[in-house]
């Protein structure tokens, strides 16, 4: 009997990591999801998906209607990392200085001082973020693609890791600002939680009646081992036809009909950069295209603008996308 074709070889030279080292990003993520679900019940692919991020070295915008759990999932995943969180909760009188900070004169030694603003930690949760005014949405630009602050023409670089957790209502609801379109491009992906199922809110009136299930959340990591599993997910290998494959899925939007804003570069660099996290996670020190393609819809759909005509055909960014990706040719599984 033939044998099954084996995982694609790397580059003679390649970084590509040990077995051993994926597994280690396997194992860690696997503790921090099961710590994260003793939360957040009934909702293991937003939990999996908000990891796959982290270890992307990406930001996540979660978004639903009020009450279904887009903090608590945002603080969960932030208390069970041992490292700095801050929390910002976006208003309408919320000035950018709140974010970035600002240089106070301090009258005794007559200079002025920096006072960090929220973005200053390893983990920012960003709650509401469009009930802020887009001035002020835009403070986070420059940290989130670049991390780094400039304020008053001083430069101030972020710890890594940095990411950024934001949570916002539909545009729909009361009160709320539609974000800039260079602002969601900046969040690698968008997820939604959605209603628990019937036996998952039953276990929530139970389990969460009482107490505040946050306060028993001990971190099962800290961010020194975060940045090293970072570090090796960066280096998961991705052949030259999984790359073009990303390349053609994101093109394929900028030409489409039904859009008038298709992917942008970063995008591509985006979904190959969470593909990468995902193979990770399933023990794999090699992308394959089901990787990307499993992505899509979280990584694509929100940077989409569906033109006016879809828009009144009831197709939105999810649905023309998918139908996108079966028209993309998908390449076949290289062999060792």
């Amino acid at each position: 009997m033939t044998p099954p074709p084996g995982p694609p070889a790397p580059p003679v030279g390649s970084t590509a990591p040990a077995v051993a080292d994926v597994d280690t990003v396997a194992r860690v993520a696997a503790q921090v999801r099961a710590n994260v679900e003793k939360v957040i019940e009934g909702k293991g692919e937003v939990v999996g998906a908000a990891i796959v991020v982290l270890l992307a070295e990406g930001h996540l915008l979660i978004e639903d209607v009020p009450g279904v759990g887009k903090t608590m999932l945002a603080k969960a995943l932030a208390r069970s990392i041992d490292s700095t969180v801050r929390r910002v909760q976006f208003t309408p009188d919320l000035l950018p200085s709140d974010i970035t900070g600002v240089s106070v004169f301090d009258q005794s030694t007559r200079t002025f001082e920096f006072r960090p603003g929220g973005v200053f930690a390893n983990i920012v949760i960003g709650d509401e973020i469009n009930r802020a005014s887009p001035k002020t949405q835009s403070a986070l630009l420059e940290c989130m693609a670049e991390r780094q602050v400039t304020v008053d023409n001083v430069t101030y670089q972020l710890e890594s890791p940095f990411m950024v957790i934001a949570t916002q209502n539909p545009v729909e609801m009361e009160g709320t600002y539609p974000l800039p379109e260079a602002q969601r491009d900046r969040f690698m992906a968008r997820v939604s939680i959605g209603y628990p199922v019937t036996a998952a809110e039953m276990a929530m009136l139970s389990n969460h009646g009482t107490v505040n299930p946050l306060d028993d959340l001990e971190p099962v990591t800290d961010s020194a081992e975060i940045r090293k599993l970072c570090a090796i997910v960066a280096q998961v290998h991705v052949s030259e036809a999984v790359q073009q494959y990303a390349v053609a899925l994101t093109s394929a939007t900028r030409h489409h009909p039904e859009l008038v804003l298709g992917a942008s570069p970063r995008a591509t660099l985006h979904l190959v950069r969470a593909a990468k996290a995902r193979a990770a996670l399933h023990r794999r020190d090699y992308v394959l295209p089901d990787d990307v393609r499993a992505l899509l819809p979280m990584v694509l759909a929100h940077r989409l603008l569906p033109s006016a005509e879809a828009a009144v055909g009831g197709r939105d960014a999810a649905g023309i996308l998918q139908a996108l990706a079966a028209q993309v040719p998908v390449p076949d599984r290289p062999t060792s």
